[in-house]
């Protein structure tokens, strides 16, 4: 008996050992998250893990009224992620200077301070603290900071939706 478990564990341990190494390995060659931002990289933002559009779920209850604002809910995040094609919309270029992304709502009404990020695929939680309006839809920026003159931005289309 003690033979076959001899021959059953170093079987077991390749095979899990097989595993672990496929499923850590990057879905993309060469990518490594967090990685941190860098002049002269094409990049995507994402909100809620959304690229292109997403939902910011709003702290506002019951009917709402227009021009309405509220803060967004806990748990919302928003982040970049190294963008492999170019031809995608929404696709933001760091330019030669920037070493950081500065995120902006642009329904925002209160002075509080753009999220800063510096790495790729680290996702940054949204600040309940914003005021952002409780329904419509807006935009979230993701702006490289420093700026150049060959920097641009990337965009998301977000609907702001009040919670029942």
């Amino acid at each position: 008996m003690s033979r076959k478990l001899v021959r059953f564990v170093p079987l077991t341990a390749a095979a899990v050992l097989a595993t672990a190494l496929a499923t850590a390995a990057p879905a993309v060659a060469g990518a490594v998250d967090p990685a941190p931002i860098g002049p002269n990289q094409y990049f995507s933002g994402l909100v809620n893990g959304q690229s292109g559009t997403s939902t910011i779920k709003m702290a506002c209850f019951g009917p709402v009224y227009p021009g309405q604002t509220g803060h967004p809910l806990a748990g919302q995040t928003v982040e970049v992620r190294r963008a492999l094609s170019t031809s995608t919309t929404g696709v933001g270029y760091t330019g030669g200077a920037a070493k950081a992304i500065g995120v902006a709502f642009g329904n925002a009404t209160s002075a509080t301070a753009p999220i800063v990020l510096r790495f790729y695929g680290a996702p940054a939680e949204i600040p309940t603290s914003l005021n952002l309006p409780c329904y419509g839809s807006g935009t979230v920026s993701f702006v490289p900071a420093p700026s150049s003159p060959s920097a641009r931005p990337a965009t998301v289309t977000v609907n702001f939706v009040g919670q029942p």
